[in-house]
């Protein structure tokens, strides 16, 4: 199948079935996230809401197209996945899955909510780290784009601080607006085995529909990421850019491009800024050859890929750039047809076939409805020293519902798992004040969530060393 040999063939088969595997395992590590609120607060049973998230998940995947994804593949320059030697890119997908699929099943096993999130984006990154430790890469150049890094880094690390903040606040909103009936109703601990008052219900049910259906949208999107890098590094012919049919669709926003950057006042710019323009110019002059053609030729994509990030990412620092004269109009174009994922030349890269999605969308679904008790425990019990409230549980899902969806609509990734825990936290400060937190709990989580990136680096970068002794 796709022309490759049958030990190649085997090895792809295996590290997409361990791409799904790593996704089954984000769901049961971040239902949690969802259901821990519904459950402790009697709203659902168990097993109606690690169902009903799970659902919602699946749909939240199958509905979030591929931005976020995206953004996760392109933590890679294409000069990495350039590599004429198959084994190479399965060494790399390996370490990457491994890695991963690693650390979070042991946070998982000890009940520990760290983050899918920066386990995958650590693990990409010690892939990149691991290439500069390889003999034959003589400048010791990491393989990262540090860009790209920086602006996903922003939402990670955003998220907790949003999440614990406007949790505080949604709580004490709520204690000055509701009336004093529905006051003591919210803020009352929830009786046992007793459903709470359909109003309070309704509203926990939803927010934990919202929480898993965002949770899909973004979490789900860096499983169809990983597959593609998967695809990408292993079957550039298929999957580095979209069909030849649909890359004629980009010819258009190539020639607006083009004719704005030619119309930049040069008088004055940088070597910098030269450097951009001429390097937007000359990839256009590359590409639009091949564009204007319809023929089926496979060969060569992973250079066109190459060509058409390279145009957008000097399209962004031309943009970021004050010393480049635009106008609004102009700029309004350029960002639209260069640097929007799923947009303008971008269609053409940032893609996903519908079996990918949907694979990631089983995967994670089912995922979702098994091995989810033992971090519910720690987000139910082991957060706060008071057990949770229907305010709380409210609060802290609609805080991560609201935070995870504009993530999801800027194309960033955020860890569901931090933001909730967060949320929860906060809402247990604004309760009772700090001391209503358990220090060892609390402890744990920021040991995991300070420990995860740098050991799923160096975990990565450790098994691609490994790999690749044995691929040469």
């Amino acid at each position: 199948m796709f022309g490759l040999e049958t030990d190649v063939f085997l090895l792809l088969f295996i590290a997409l079935l361990a791409a799904s595997f790593f996704e089954f395992i984000n769901g049961f590590h971040d239902t949690a996230n969802a259901v821990a609120t519904v459950i402790y607060t009697n709203s659902l049973k168990p097993t109606q809401a690690v169902v009903w998230s799970g659902l919602m998940n699946f749909i939240g995947v199958i509905t979030g197209g591929v931005g976020v994804g995206m953004s996760i593949v392109n933590l890679l320059p294409v000069e990495l996945l350039i590599d004429q030697n198959v084994y190479h890119s399965i060494s790399m997908v390996m370490a990457m899955l491994f890695s991963a699929i690693i650390w979070n099943f042991g946070t998982w096993y000890f009940g520990l909510p760290s983050s899918s999130s920066h386990t995958l984006i650590g693990a990409i990154m010690g892939v990149g780290l691991g290439y500069a430790l390889l003999p034959e890469n003589h400048t010791g150049a990491a393989a990262i784009n540090w860009d790209k890094v920086k602006d996903i880094f922003t939402g990670l690390l955003m998220a907790p601080l949003i999440g614990f903040t406007l949790a505080v606040v949604l709580m004490f909103i709520l204690r000055r607006t509701v009336s004093k009936e529905a006051r003591n109703q919210i803020f009352s601990e929830p009786k046992k085995n007793q459903t709470p008052p359909g109003w309070i219900r309704g509203v926990l049910i939803s927010t934990c529909t919202l929480v898993s259906f965002f949770h899909g949208k973004n979490d789900g999107q860096k499983g169809i990421g990983l597959m593609m890098l998967i695809l990408i590094g292993v079957l550039p012919s298929y999957f580095a850019i979209t069909s030849a049919k649909k890359l004629k669709d980009i010819e258009p926003d190539l020639i607006k491009i083009e004719a704005i950057v030619s119309k930049v006042d040069t008088v004055g710019l940088g070597t910098s800024e030269m450097k951009h323009i001429n390097e937007i110019k000359s990839n256009i002059a590359f590409l639009m050859p091949v564009v204007n053609q319809t023929s089926n030729d496979t060969t060569g994509k992973l250079e066109l890929r190459g060509a058409i990030l390279k145009v957008s990412s000097n399209t962004k620092k031309l943009l970021a750039d004050e010393s480049v004269k635009l106008s609004k109009e102009d700029r309004d174009v350029l960002s639209k047809a260069a640097t929007k994922e799923e947009k303008g030349i971008r269609k053409a890269t940032d893609f996903a076939p519908f079996w990918v999605i949907l694979l990631i969308s089983i995967s994670l679904g089912l995922g979702t409805m098994i091995g989810w008790k033992r971090i519910v425990v720690t987000v139910g019990e082991k957060i706060g020293k008071s057990h949770l409230t229907y305010a709380q549980g409210a609060s802290a899902e609609l805080v991560a519902a609201i935070t995870i969806g504009l993530a999801s609509g800027f194309k960033l990734p955020v860890s569901t798992t931090h933001t909730l825990s967060s949320g929860i936290a906060g809402s247990m400060v604004a309760s009772k004040g700090i001391k209503n937190l358990q220090p060892g709990t609390i402890k744990n989580i920021a040991i995991a969530w300070l420990l995860t990136l740098p050991v799923s680096m160096i975990l990565s970068a450790a098994l691609f060393l490994v790999f690749r002794m044995f691929a040469n």
